[in-house]
């Protein structure tokens, strides 16, 4: 009990230290670390398994920075027959329409106590306490019609002679899009809309909640009105809580922009669950929000951080059960370094999903390991870097892939506007009054050959003039001049100049994904991403397209590089010292002395000028490199 106690005040004087000074609220200074009991419970636990699990993340992992405990979703839910996760009328509501905790799974809740004794609890073992909630009102409570309640008077909301009910601020029309007859959005426009919310976030606070996970809000139910609001409410609370956001189907880094200095968190995947697809299919998002400068950005009393979700290793559940855990994750140990790894390089908030009850040594090693952790919380300038950009500056070997080069493709792809690769874009015009926007690029044999497509408005002459001045200098870009269609761009956005018919055309639109604008600086920036488009070239005998690169400083000088097989064969990966001043400049790395260690093998390569491994099919290689500079 001792050590215990000790090391609960070593955890608590190392919080005001990352916070900045004492007394300083300064929320998610790092990225968020503990546990959420989704992954291993779905909604079905019971406080006597949540207190088990908290009792153990205080013991084995608090020490290692995983400091918040979180109750996912349904906490509210009645365990009966009938009962699942689009059920109506199982959950338990208060008179004023608001979720109370399951008594029959929540017992320390019964008489109004809400989880006021759970967070007790918690706090006791120097951890702090977190809920997932939904979106605006229930529709339960929509249908019962209950009063409102205004926090300042402690009785019914009355505004213009007359008291207000859920059906007043209640909007059917934007139910949750995988609930729907769960929650729907409130209508923030009324002061009892925004009464409504406030007094859900004042029940948080008295309960003792650190932490919220406000769902169905962001991505494709993205709800900026609700956000918002709530994020007012938070910050005139009489205690801090860190605000995150779920889930993040279809969010771009021009959305998360909207959100970023509102929240402490945001998801900007789908559910992550323990399959492979899953994970590989985080690399290209990683990348885009890196490249967006979105890392650690201005935050609800602190600093914000894109969420890559919930790490579901260990003992879990499965997707969509009704069950507590009852098997081991499905992915291979390669693919959970994978997966930590790419978390870590990413700086996504670490949030753990299994059951601590069975927790095994490999998954604590791992979600424990030392480098990983460091890189998370204290490293910067993390970015994934295009290893193919030159033959010398990262040589890869795909096994599946020897053989002589039949081609040098360009490859269209979203970067940072403010990245030099991102410029090189300009208008030209073309027979018949037609204009072209073009890469300027240089050929084998030293002569220009540009990459181009068809410049169009997405206005007639017929159009009002407060469309066009909507549109103002955007264009549709076509592959052809009579096509209609229009390169588009997600995240995802890929495009090979000699297969453009697989790229992201599509039928042309007055979307914003569709809306390019050129600027006087040669760039060429998408609407919907907030991103710029750039052109690659792919040596296709020395690049994998499989592996990805990532690279990272530490706070000590440290330089991780990680490398990525997201292949099916194994590949040999190589990179020069020398070479690592085109990623990270400012540094002479052309005088550098580095020693180097990779951290999965353990293999410590002395001091060297290049450095090489082999890596393992969905396996990840992390190099970690110490410089002196003659």
């Amino acid at each position: 009990m001792g050590w215990f106690l000790l090391s609960s005040l070593c955890l608590s004087l190392l919080s005001t230290y990352f916070s900045g000074s004492l007394g300083r609220v300064d929320q998610a200074s790092l990225p968020p670390r503990g546990w959420n009991s989704y992954d291993s419970f779905c909604w079905t636990i019971s406080e006597e398994e949540f207190l088990q699990n908290a009792e153990l993340v205080a013991h084995r992992l608090h020490s290692h920075g995983y400091e918040y405990v979180v109750v996912d979703y349904l906490w509210y839910r009645r365990k009966v027959d009938g009962a699942y996760v689009d059920s109506l009328g199982f959950d338990v509501i208060d008179e004023w329409g608001r979720m109370k905790p399951d008594p029959g799974r929540w017992p320390s809740s019964r008489d109004g106590k809400g989880f006021t004794k759970v967070a007790e609890e918690v706090h006791k073992m120097g951890l702090k306490f977190g809920i997932h909630v939904m979106r605006g009102i229930s529709t339960q409570a929509f249908n019962a019609n209950t009063p409102i309640l205004d926090v300042d008077t402690g009785k019914a909301y009355e505004e213009s002679g007359r008291q207000w009910q859920a059906k007043d601020i209640g909007i059917k029309e934007r139910a949750c899009t995988w609930m729907q007859n769960g929650f729907m959005s409130v209508d923030t426009k009324f002061g009892a809309g925004r009464a409504f919310l406030r007094s859900l976030y004042q029940q948080y606070a008295d309960w003792g909640v650190d932490f919220v996970k406000h769902d169905c809000v962001f991505g494709n139910d993205f709800s900026l009105d609700e956000i918002s609001y709530v994020s007012k409410v938070l910050t005139e609370l009489n205690r801090p809580v860190v605000y995150s956001l779920s889930p993040g189907t279809s969010v771009t880094p021009a959305m998360a922009r909207d959100v970023s200095s509102l929240v402490n968190m945001y998801r900007i995947t789908e559910d992550d669950w323990d399959s492979w697809k899953d994970v590989a299919g985080h690399f290209d998002v990683s990348r885009d929000f890196s490249a967006a400068n979105m890392i650690g950005a201005e935050g609800l009393r602190g600093k914000s951080w894109p969420d890559l979700d919930m790490l579901p290793l260990g003992w879990l559940t499965s997707e969509g059960l009704n069950e507590g855990p009852h098997r081991q994750c499905n992915l291979s140990l390669d693919e959970q370094r994978t997966q930590m790894t790419l978390w870590s390089m990413a700086k996504s908030p670490l949030m753990f999903g299994g059951d601590m009850r069975h927790l095994d040594e490999a998954t604590y090693s791992l979600i424990t390991n030392p480098t990983l952790l460091e890189i998370n919380a204290f490293s910067s300038n993390n970015l994934e870097f295009p290893y193919f950009s030159s033959p010398s500056f990262c040589r890869v070997k795909n096994h599946a892939l020897d053989g002589p080069s039949i081609s040098e493709p360009l490859t269209l792809g979203l970067t940072s506007c403010k990245d030099a690769e991102a410029t090189g874009w300009s208008a030209r015009a073309i027979e018949d009054g037609h204009e072209q926007v073009c890469w300027q690029t240089e050929s084998r044999n030293g002569q220009q050959e540009p990459f181009c497509l068809y410049k169009k408005q997405p206005f007639s002459l017929n159009d009002d003039v407060t469309y066009k001045r909507y549109y103002d200098g955007k264009v549709h870009l076509l592959k052809a001049k009579k096509a209609e269609a229009c390169l588009g761009a997600s995240p995802n956005t890929k495009l090979t100049s000699k297969e453009s018919k697989k790229g992201a055309f599509s039928t042309c639109k007055l979307h914003t994904n569709q809306m390019w604008e050129l600027t006087n600086n040669g760039t060429l920036t998408n609407s919907y991403t907030g991103l710029c488009a750039s052109m690659r070239r792919v040596r296709a005998n020395s690049v994998s397209k499989s592996v990805r690169a990532w690279i990272a400083t530490g706070r000590r000088g440290e330089i991780y590089v990680a490398f990525f097989n997201l292949g099916d064969q194994k590949a040999d990966v190589s990179m020069k010292i020398a070479e690592l001043g085109k990623v990270l400049p400012g540094k002479k790395f052309s005088i550098a002395l580095c020693k180097c260690r990779e951290e999965w093998s353990g293999k410590d390569f002395g001091v060297v000028d290049s450095f090489s491994t082999q890596v393992e099919v969905h396996g990840c290689a992390l190099f970690v490199l110490n410089c002196s500079y003659r």
